[in-house]
């Protein structure tokens, strides 16, 4: 007896999608309004944008500067060395950096607290091997003149190294690093759009061999991710957002937006090629592959609502654009996209390819994937075995992660901005100096002051842990000190270097005043923000681990009626992502691919990166799991049962599914591979994570892993144990 179960109830997704077909300029009209209403609503909150505070004892450093509300200690650096040929003499460095310190006292409006070895203690503004000499200095505020006075000290500087051309000038600190990191990650952005679009517009020609039905779904998620941008302007009023997640939310928006039309366009096709209408066409597709991409949108919304466990603030903007750009992909695709199909009917394939259109307009199984599938499900336990031996080897050296944010001079390769080529030489003569500990106190008293003066006690009986020089400014009535830490930034002797200062020599010092239980001290800085980030990352990894996997298992049980497929799913996403990790460790913190990819590294992951690809591919990678797992569904419930009907089911599905699959993989694996051609070191090794891991999952996964798994189940895939008795369909052929 077959067990598909009728039903003459249609779905909510079916329901929606129907309206739409049938009220198509109303839709259409709908959805265009929510995108202009999302752009402009920016205009209708104005306001500042909400700031991200830093976790940890970092973070209430910042808070106890930003309440001062007076400004910020913004500092620069400035070294001289002798040059090389005509004038490249000992002398010409000192020479220049009088003229230096004299062009700075110029500009006292722009310029405050000149260190320089013309003051007192000047030693500890000259290298240890006496071959260079270091300027610093305060750019002034308030904030409203702080650019007028940065371009006054940046003029002062210019101006000595026109006049002292045998002498080498490098200048690094807050403000030219800031400004390098930001005009690499605007510098990214641009490429992004400019590179993602052309090749996904290739890749989907290639797909759909028409312009007409490949311009489809670049509408979509074009609209989709204007929408989300509009409406992130309007709540970063009130949830911080910064621009280096905006990539991210960018290619993830352009990947799931055109996935999503991808497998509702092709299911189309598929049903019009045998002969049905289009509104009956459009009637199977929203019951089948709606389904599935509704499934698969919220599994992606509700696991990345995982971050928020994190409690860290940068997470939050990222999270909600996410959700946003997903949410508003989904909702295109049930409302906007079936609306758009029904309006064209069979012109949805004009404007086709030569060679090319006639080929891709016809549905049909890959004889690919059907010899593979077959041989797998014939022998699943040897090639299933094979497959997990392959991938737990490439998850190897994951077992060898080490998490370590990259500083702002190691974020970008060399060559790109003269600022980090400036900071990369000085951290060589003076280490620390660039990436100093910030020591804010909340008293600025004669008793605090020579407290903190008696740090350059503790730098001397550091044992190199603790740098010169130690500069304190006032902010307000609090004030801030700035420790040179040894090591590179973030390394391991950083890290001592840091706890050092917090835990022996701020104790021994401001720690030591009268009254010190009224004085709070914080240790921020370019160190210990990201130590303290990821300590807390570290403590809430385990926490949001559990909430994904959790979730992921109780939507898929709620999806397919099954506990073995929500098992199943979890275990082979956990051996995809592992492999991906292995990949990501040989490559960025061995640094395999070092030259070929553009990268300097520094023996270390960026700390919030595999948590971030845990949870974004765990939603991601739903997406073939829920769309392949669906087809082979549709053909197990119109069956009789029994293990040669499940292993047809398992390679009719695998077959039907493999050219949306395929092309789904291929556009995901082009867009986040357009990562890795961008400047940033984060951006590659999340470019090169995703890319590695979708590409396993379209294909190791898909082809392999799952249906061995499928076929080792057989029927007890598709039910649930006990008296729940056996599972209600999750898409119904007609």
């Amino acid at each position: 007896m077959l067990r598909r179960i009728k039903s003459e109830r249609a779905g909510l997704v079916e329901s929606v999608a129907g309206w739409s077909a049938r009220n198509r300029t109303a839709a259409i009209a709908a959805w265009l309004l929510l995108v202009v209403v999302a752009v402009l609503s920016s205009s209708l909150f104005p306001g500042e944008e909400a700031r991200a505070t830093d976790p940890g004892e970092a973070g209430r450093g910042q808070r106890m500067v930003s309440a001062q509300g007076a400004g910020d200690s913004i500092r620069e650096n400035v070294m001289i060395r002798a040059g090389v040929g005509v004038g490249a003499e000992p002398a010409t460095r000192r020479a220049a950096t009088k003229d230096l310190v004299a062009a700075l006292r110029a500009v006292p409006d722009a310029v405050r607290d000149v260190g320089s070895p013309l003051g007192a203690h000047g030693g500890r503004w000259v290298s240890e091997d006496g071959t260079a000499d270091l300027v610093t200095f305060e750019i002034a505020g308030p904030d409203a003149e702080f650019d007028a006075h940065r371009q006054a000290a940046g003029a002062a500087v210019e101006k000595v190294t026109r006049q002292h051309p045998g002498a080498r000038v490098d200048q690094a600190g807050d403000s030219s690093l800031a400004s390098a990191v930001d005009d690499g990650i605007k510098s990214d952005m641009k490429r992004a759009e400019t590179t993602s679009l052309p090749l996904t517009v290739v890749i989907l020609l290639v797909v759909f061999g028409s312009l007409i039905a490949a311009g489809i779904p670049l509408l979509l998620s074009a609209t989709a991710v204007a929408a989300a941008f509009g409406l992130l302007e309007t709540l970063g009023r009130w949830v911080p957002f910064n621009s280096a997640a905006s990539a991210i939310v960018l290619l993830i928006g352009m990947a799931v937006g055109i996935d999503y039309s991808l497998f509702y366009l092709r299911r189309i096709r598929e049903e019009r090629a045998a002969g049905r209408a289009v509104q009956e066409a459009l009637r199977i597709a929203s019951r089948t592959s709606g389904h599935a991409v509704v499934v698969s949108g919220l599994t992606v919304m509700v696991c990345m609502t995982g971050l928020l466990f994190t409690g860290v603030d940068v997470f939050k903007g990222l999270t909600l654009g996410t959700v946003l750009v997903v949410g508003l992909a989904v909702l295109g695709s049930v409302t906007a996209l079936p609306a758009l199909v029904a309006a064209l009917g069979d012109r949805v394939d004009l404007g086709r390819i030569p060679w090319l259109g006639r080929r891709r307009t016809q549905a049909g199984r890959s004889r690919l994937w059907t010899a593979v599938a077959g041989r797998v499900v014939r022998r699943p336990l040897l090639t299933g075995g094979v497959a997990a031996v392959l991938l737990a080897a490439m998850a190897l050296p994951a077992l060898g992660l080490h998490l370590q944010d990259a500083t702002q001079i190691q974020s970008l390769p060399r060559g790109v901005s003269a600022a980090a080529d400036a900071g990369a030489r000085m951290q060589q003569v003076f280490p620390g100096v660039t990436t100093p500990a910030r020591v804010v106190v909340s008293a600025s008293g004669p008793e605090v002051r020579a407290a903190a003066e008696r740090l350059h006690e503790q730098a001397a009986r550091s044992d190199g842990a603790l740098r010169e020089p130690i500069t304190m400014v006032p902010v307000g009535e609090a004030l801030v000190v700035r420790v040179p830490l040894a090591g590179a930034g973030t390394d391991p002797e950083s890290i001592r270097a840091l706890e050092f200062l917090r835990e022996r020599a701020l104790p021994a010092t401001v720690g030591a005043v009268e009254g010190a239980e009224r004085v709070e001290v914080a240790v921020a800085g370019r160190t210990a923000m990201p130590y303290d980030f990821t300590r807390q990352v570290n403590a809430r990894t385990p926490l949001v681990f559990a909430f994904v996997l959790v979730l992921a298992f109780v939507l898929l049980v709620v999806a397919f009626r099954s506990l073995a497929l929500p098992l199943v799913s979890i275990a082979l996403n956990l051996l995809s992502i592992g492999a991906a990790y292995g990949v990501l460790v040989a490559v960025f913190q061995g640094g395999l691919l070092e030259s070929v990819l553009g990268f300097n590294a520094y023996g270390g992951v960026v700390s919030w990166l595999p948590l971030f690809m845990f949870i974004i591919l765990f939603g991601l990678s739903m997406d073939y799991h829920i769309f392949i797992l669906s087809r082979i569904r549709e053909r197990w419930t119109g069956s009789a049962g029994g293990r040669d009907a499940s292993r047809e089911a398992i390679v009719g599905g695998i077959a039907a599914s493999a050219g949306v699959v395929t092309s789904a993989a291929v556009i995901m694996v082009g867009v986040f591979s357009v990562f890795t051609t961008l400047s940033s070191i984060e951006y590659k090794m999340l470019g090169t994570g995703m890319a590695v891991a979708i590409l396993i999952d379209a294909t190791v996964v898909r082809g392999v892993l799952l249906p061995a798994a499928l076929a080792l189940l057989g029927d007890r895939a598709w039910t649930m144990p006990g008296r729940w008795g056996r599972a209600r369909e999750f898409s119904r052929p007609s």
